[in-house]
């Protein structure tokens, strides 16, 4: 099992990819409209798309541009903004139970980091049809499962660096972030959620709806893409980015768009897709803590 990624190639949309990407349109059409003439316009428009791109690009990126097309055609600005609500209050309902088991652990850093990684989960790119009871079941089983990865030069780094940017991925995940920031200690941690929604992706509501804004500074990227495309973020977060002693990078499209960047990350994530398992060289279903390096 890898350890860190160093050496390791981008990790650029696949064949894959686009059967996943049609299926992602279709279901966030189907989540704000039941005009099947617009939902067949959205598969349509979406599949013109994706017959012309480009597979030297980052997933994320063409995921993007997908987006945007179904915010265009249907009109609305954040197809997920119900489910965002709900998994906010699920994580913030879970929280007191959670927190005094971190609390109660040997390892309370590493124990954090386990629900981090579970709490990826809640993301409606990989599943829409995900229950409230599956997330509180996976959550309540986090803390036995292993974590695969470098725990030991995570414990370090984590303890040495003055600064950490914590890129946040899912609205709900959110919330359960919040447990492993309060043990890494608030006063040095800068949150970074997206500028524009995108899937269900943490917007600065979901921050401020699930506290965060209370514990941490919180800022947007500027991006609409989920994950993290440098060059498509704001100036004021790219400062952060690039003062920042270490980087938390958070879910599936973080790894997908950062994974070969050089600057010292840890990304915490659950494998929900076999072509990012295999880029990773995890199973299906593993808890991630990666280095960017040894």
């Amino acid at each position: 099992m890898r350890r860190n990624l160093k050496g390791k190639k981008p990790l650029n949309i696949q064949l894959e990819c686009v059967s996943c990407l049609i299926s992602q349109s279709l279901r966030a059409a189907v989540a704000v409209t039941d005009d099947l003439s617009l939902q067949e316009q959205v598969v349509r428009e979406v599949l013109r798309l994706l017959a012309g791109i480009d597979y030297s690009t980052p997933q994320p990126v063409v995921a993007q541009f997908v987006y945007r097309r179904v915010r265009e055609l249907t009109g609305v600005e954040d197809p997920y903004r119900e489910a965002k609500h709900a998994f906010n209050r699920l994580g913030l309902a879970l929280l007191p139970e959670l927190r005094a088991r971190v609390a109660a652990s040997p390892e309370p850093l590493l124990a954090a980091a386990r629900l981090a990684a579970s709490a990826n989960l809640m993301d409606l790119g990989a599943r829409t049809d995900l229950t409230e009871a599956e997330v509180a079941a996976a959550l309540r089983e986090a803390l036995e499962a292993p974590l695969a990865g470098d725990d030991g030069t995570f414990v370090r780094r984590a303890a040495e660096a003055g600064s950490i940017l914590y890129l946040a991925d899912n609205a709900g995940e959110i919330a359960l972030d919040r447990l492993l920031i309060e043990v890494l200690g608030p006063s040095r941690v800068t949150v970074a959620v997206r500028g524009r929604a995108v899937i269900n992706d943490a917007l600065l509501e979901d921050a401020r709806e699930v506290g965060l804004t209370e514990l941490v500074t919180v800022i947007d990227n500027g991006s609409d893409a989920p994950g993290t495309i440098l060059s498509d973020c704001s100036p004021a977060f790219l400062e952060h980015y690039h003062a920042a002693d270490l980087i938390i990078a958070k879910g599936q499209g973080n790894y997908e768009s950062l994974s070969h960047e050089p600057a010292d990350i840890f990304f915490i994530f659950k494998v929900k897709c076999p072509v990012l398992g295999e880029h990773a060289g995890l199973p299906l279903g593993s808890l991630a803590l990666l280095a960017s390096r040894s």
